[in-house]
């Protein structure tokens, strides 16, 4: 199946928080892959990538209608976007930092360029131990991210969960055991969507993410 003829769904919100931050969605697909090294047509996309986004670029981005929709969400949540960064500058500041968007393999790399040319966040996870499709949620009382010995989470955090459990915080950590290793045959690819960015942008990051998963030379 090509990227084209992916058909992004929407995970669930919980009510409460829909309310209070109108236009967050989640859209998810489901694509069978299994994690490489990445090919030479990643490795040159990468490295596209690199010229565009140099320091100027880097300072201007922020600006823009996506990043900057993305930095409006963080503050409404209560991260200050410019110590906690968003996903696309968070990436950029790495690529000042090394040189270069720096090959991870897939599908590290999927994500990545799914979330540079887009602005989208964009995740991966192991469909396989996911169990229906992910949704946002808050919090709920001294609820933990992991065992007994995990720290308690704040009230009314922003949560990423599945039918059974907490999967990891919104841009932020994930549970042990969502790693993706050997043993992955189908990866689930997430695009997080707040006010401001259009769906199509984020249906978008889906397609390039399973494109560079696709990518075979």
């Amino acid at each position: 199946m090509s990227a084209l003829e992916l058909e992004p769904r929407p995970g669930w919100v919980e009510p409460d928080l829909a309310a209070e931050l109108p236009g967050l969605e989640v859209l998810q697909v489901t694509v069978a892959a299994r994690p490489r090294r990445s090919p030479r047509g990643v490795h040159q996309r990468l490295w596209t990538l690199s010229s565009r986004f140099n320091g100027p670029r880097a300072i201007a981005m922020r600006r823009e209608p996506v990043p900057a929709a993305y930095r409006a969400f963080f503050r409404q949540i209560g991260l200050d976007p410019d110590v906690t960064r968003t996903p696309v500058e968070a990436a950029t500041l790495e690529r000042m930092r090394a040189g270069g968007f720096r090959s991870r393999g897939l599908p590290h790399d999927a994500a990545l360029v799914a979330t540079v040319e887009t602005g989208v966040a964009t995740q991966v996870l192991d469909a396989g131990r996911v169990e229906g499709d992910v949704g946002l949620r808050l919090a709920g009382p001294r609820e933990r991210l992991g065992g007994e010995g995990a720290p308690v989470l704040s009230p009314g955090q922003v949560l990423m969960a599945d039918a059974e459990r907490p999967l990891g915080t919104l841009f932020g950590d994930l549970v042990d055991g969502l790693v993706i290793d050997r043993s992955t045959e189908a990866m689930v690819l997430l695009a997080i969507r707040v006010r401001g960015v259009p769906r199509v942008i984020a249906e978008e990051a889906l397609w390039i993410a399973a494109e560079v998963l696709a990518t075979e030379a």
